[in-house]
């Protein structure tokens, strides 16, 4: 299994971005897939999930800038990221768990079945 996530860069307070992870290994469609991010000096933070039925949850802080979003024929989950502040600095990971297995928290890291590789969002003031 493996979650290439992509799109991270720098940008300017109030600006944009569009994080891409594309599976390979897995069909998205049966997982709940989701996004962490590690600010410096941080512990790791539950971002937003997408259920298998397109229900999502986010973090307090993001919501009403983030979407996340799902593309099950490209097998590529979109984190969309609007009005950006500095605290959004942070590497940002994709993760996934089987839509199968129950009785998880899907805001705590331990609940995911694979993680990919850090994309690394730089947001300045």
């Amino acid at each position: 299994v493996q979650l290439q996530a992509s799109g991270g860069g720098s940008v300017q307070a109030g600006g944009s971005l569009r994080l891409s992870c594309a599976a390979s290994g897995v069909t998205i469609e049966r997982y709940r897939m989701g996004w962490f991010r590690q600010a410096p000096g941080k512990e790791r933070e539950f971002v937003a999930v997408i259920k298998s039925g397109h229900t999502t949850y986010y973090t307090e802080s993001v919501k009403g800038r983030f979407s996340i979003s799902r593309d099950n024929a490209e097998n590529t989950v979109y984190l969309q990221m609007d009005s950006l502040k500095p605290e959004g600095t942070a590497v940002y990971y994709c993760v996934c768990r089987n839509g199968l297995r129950v009785g998880y928290v899907f805001s705590v890291a331990g609940s995911y079945d694979y993680w990919g590789q850090e994309t690394l969002v730089t947001v300045s003031s």
